[in-house]
């Protein structure tokens, strides 16, 4: 009888656990997770620990890649700020959306700037919301704002599937700190200034002659020149001596509620909001897209970091970073909500290599990868951390070497919500579910294609019978001074003309063999060579037949300032205020 018992109970016990290995793992699959994506600014790969960086500390992002997957060949969709997040929003090449730069303005320069992520653009946060989640966005937004109006708000967040926004509506820089030098347009400010000043120079002259009768001039003539003198000045100035007021600012939904920002909290008041959100909507589903502010200059860092890292202030900046994320997560442990999130992390391009003051670097390091942001081909402006947690669904401490996007986001999470993509566009990403659950072995993705603004610089093919990674440059920068790696003294490397050089035949590397980009390939060397060459270039001419011409958004009419356009918390041009106080407590 005791054998019988013992017999039957095996039995239950067998039949149970066949259940939940078959069933248990599909039902947290068929279930909504609440998704929660955090996106770094201007973060280089190697600046993690999880990636290999053992002088930065960065416990709870190594935390992340312990309890789930880390992606070691994640790629941005474009090396600057605004096209790579606008890629990430939708799935799509920026090219696409009208959001890659033919002109050296490559990302919106303004809050009352035109331009911005088209209306007619599906992000993953409008199909999410269709899906029953409630959307926030705390952070970096940089995709526009307006259009016509100071408060048509066509590119605001929650004009693009975001129920929730608090945030930066643009970027940080180095004006929205005091007696830091200024870092928009410097060179055209240079310019200006000069002008000015030869104007001003030009009308005491006449001014001084007039009076001692060397110069016979009419004084009309000179009061006409004063004016013209006075409207030119009081056009550029207007805008750029004012760019803490104009750029530098939060909002809440469509309120802007500090202008200029405090600095010195906005950390604080940004944990604050994600952590309120998600104890808000904690029941779910939700969709929480943290976009930091970190580590872009000028790095302002709270007092209790500063000095505490062994890389400067850059080093502080990253660790009080990677504490958010560790207080973000532990709000997720404190309401149970652990095990049913599915988190992501990533940088929205490589780390910029040119921001320096003195021999300070105050821009992220990109491993053994070649160049940084800005730069449309080198892996260094590209590449950036990828990883996932979802426990209980996607495996513990796995890494996967197999080439991945930042656009693949986009379907990956619309999967996960029951969504369905847009059948009436080119979506460019690929859902990561297999991959990341060990189902596929394979990304989806043969070919890879990277711009620089508007123009095609590079093209990676994975040639998945040999595992080969073979990337081709068309375009690369030239570094200044050569040899440097990047392009010191200009801020950033450009797109096109005489500041990059042109490939024919293309550079060629095997990535899988040399991931630094150090010895390229030729005929010689290489006996596939020109196969290789021509594959790519036949995907190429397929690529481009999928393009359709679209508005450029980053047009100089759409990226130069308009006062009419500008977000202002008072009557323009008396913008000022701070509705948040000091309400920072976490």
């Amino acid at each position: 009888v005791i054998l019988l018992c013992f017999r039957r109970y095996l039995l239950t016990a067998l039949t149970s656990c066949l259940f939940w290995n078959t069933f248990g793992s599909s039902a947290a699959m068929d279930s909504k997770p609440n998704i929660l994506l955090f996106l770094a600014d201007d973060l280089g790969i190697g600046d993690i620990g999880c990636y290999g960086n053992n002088t930065i500390r960065t416990p709870n992002i190594d935390r992340l890649a312990r309890e789930g997957v880390k992606l070691t060949q994640h790629i941005a969709a474009a090396p600057l700020c605004t096209p790579s997040r606008a890629a990430f929003l939708t799935g799509r090449y920026p090219i696409r959306s009208g959001m890659a730069s033919s002109n050296r303005y490559r990302a919106l320069q303004w809050n009352a700037g035109s331009g911005g992520l088209p209306a007619n653009e599906t992000t993953f946060a409008r199909l999410l919301q269709q899906q029953g989640y409630t959307t926030g966005l705390i952070g970096k937004w940089h995709q526009g704002v307006n259009c016509e109006s100071f408060n048509d708000h066509c590119h605001h967040p929650l004009n693009h599937g975001f129920d929730y926004f608090y945030g930066m509506p643009f970027t940080l820089l180095n004006n929205c700190q005091e007696n830091k030098p200024p870092e928009l347009d410097v060179a055209l400010q240079a310019k200006l200034w000069v002008y000015s000043q030869i104007i001003t120079l030009a009308v005491l002259t006449l001014t001084a002659g007039k009076l001692t009768g060397l110069i016979s001039i009419r004084w009309k003539i000179i009061a006409c020149f004063t004016l013209v003198g006075g409207l030119f000045f009081i056009s550029w100035y207007s805008s750029y001596g004012f760019v803490q007021y104009w750029n530098c600012i939060l909002m809440r939904n469509h309120d802007v509620t500090e202008q200029p920002m405090r600095l010195e909290r906005t950390a604080s008041l940004m944990l604050k909001e994600a952590v309120s959100f998600i104890k808000r909507n904690r029941h779910g589903p939700f969709l929480l897209f943290v976009s930091f502010l970190h580590v872009h200059t000028p790095l302002f860092t709270t007092a209790k970091f500063l000095g505490k890292s062994r890389h400067g202030l850059y080093g502080d900046n990253v660790e009080e970073m990677d504490w958010m994320v560790g207080k973000i997560l532990d709000s997720l442990d404190k309401e149970g909500l652990k095990n049913h999130t599915f988190t992501y992390f990533a940088s929205d391009h490589g780390g910029h290599l040119e921001a320096q003051d003195g021999s300070a670097q105050l821009g992220g390091w990109n491993g053994i990868y070649k160049g940084g942001k800005g730069m449309g081909g080198w892996e260094g402006g590209i590449r950036v951390p990828g990883v996932f947690r979802w426990p209980g669904v996607l495996p513990s401490g796995t890494v996967i070497d197999e080439p991945t996007s930042l656009m693949d986001i986009y379907p990956t999470v619309v999967h996960l919500a029951g969504g369905i993509l847009p059948q009436d566009r080119v979506i460019d990403g690929r859902n990561l579910v297999p991959l990341l659950r060990g189902r596929a072995q394979k990304s989806e993705h043969e070919f890879l294609f990277h711009y620089c603004g508007s123009y095609l610089h590079a093209v990676r093919w994975h040639q998945k019978d040999s595992g080969a990674i073979w990337k081709a440059h068309y375009v690369t920068p030239v570094f200044h001074p050569p040899g440097a790696g990047a392009c010191y003294g200009k801020g950033i490397c450009p797109c096109f003309g005489e500041g990059v050089t042109h490939h024919d035949p293309p550079l060629l590397f095997d990535l899988s063999q040399d991931p630094s980009e150090a010895k390229p390939l030729s005929a010689d060397t290489e006996p596939l060579f020109d196969t290789v060459i021509r594959k790519i270039g036949r995907a190429i001419e397929e690529h481009r037949r999928t393009l359709t011409p679209v508005p450029e958004q980053l047009s100089l009419y759409n990226v130069v300032w308009k006062p009419w356009l500008q977000p202002c918390c008072g009557t323009f041009p008396f913008c000022w205020c701070d509705k948040e106080g000091d309400s920072t407590q976490v």
